[in-house]
């Protein structure tokens, strides 16, 4: 067992430290949802009306709403990251070394992936004590109860990208892929918009939003800040954990993954 949380500790305290040398990567983690948050909410406030719906009990402004989305895209964009240094390491040589040390494969996977959940859940708390400083506020036991809900989405969207780099053979071609994953899975849900919004618009589209584990993250996330449970939120967002997990340790099994494929 000392054994187990040794890696543990190694790993977490190595993205720790990458995280500490990439300042850059932190700012730009903020960036991208206040200008959500200041710039296009701003516009779209007076265009999209918003009804009563759970978890809220009264009207609300459309900055209120679009925050626990943000927050899904703060930990989407890190889960994406992690992948991205994954790929990196992978071509240096060093993920070579991890996972060749004489410990499970899945459990230094999942150190990997806990690592990236923590600096993700750091980044999306600064972003709502900046959104706090504007007058969105929530309960402040809202902001403890979201936490286990932000691990839960946190460990998905970094198993999606823990999943993916296992498939990405250069590190040129991860951007195309990155774009190719992470837009249509953040605006094709409920982060900017209501699903009723989007039936009225496309009962099509709509149901591409309720199948989108992605939605139910945000949903996830949207139904704690507010002191509430969302049980099927819950279940589908399990369930895609585990699916993207079983895909990224497929992937990284030497035997039959696509690292032996890679040579």
């Amino acid at each position: 067992m000392s054994a187990y949380l040794t890696a543990l500790r190694a790993i977490m305290l190595r993205e720790g430290l990458r995280f500490i040398h990439q300042r850059e990567r932190f700012i730009a983690a903020l960036v991208r949802p206040l200008v959500w948050l200041l710039v296009f909410a701003a516009g779209f406030r007076a265009a999209l009306g918003l009804s009563i719906i759970p978890p809220y009990q009264t009207y609300i402004t459309y900055e209120t709403y679009i925050v626990p989305g943000l927050c899904g895209m703060i930990l989407l964009f890190n889960g994406m990251q992690s992948s991205l240094s994954l790929v990196y390491d992978r071509e240096t040589g060093s993920m070579r070394l991890l996972l060749t040390a004489p410990l499970p494969r899945g459990w230094l996977l999942f150190c990997k992936l806990l690592g990236s959940t923590a600096i993700s859940i750091l980044q999306v708390y600064t972003f709502l004590a900046i959104a706090a400083l504007f007058g969105i506020d929530m309960d402040p036991l809202g902001y403890i109860a979201a936490l286990p809900a932000l691990v839960i989405s946190g460990l998905m969207l970094g198993a999606l990208g823990l999943a993916l780099s296992s498939f990405i053979k250069q590190l040129e071609n991860f951007a195309g892929v990155m774009n190719f994953v992470i837009f249509p899975m953040f605006f094709l849900s409920s982060a900017l918009y209501p699903l009723w919004k989007m039936a009225e618009s496309s009962p099509l589209l709509r149901d591409i939003c309720a199948w989108n584990p992605f939605t139910h993250a945000v949903e996830l996330v949207r139904f704690a800040l507010y002191l509430q449970f969302n049980g099927m939120a819950l279940l589908w967002t399990g369930l895609a954990t585990l699916v993207f997990l079983i895909i990224a340790l497929w992937g990284y099994d030497p035997a039959r993954g696509m690292v032996r494929r890679k040579g």
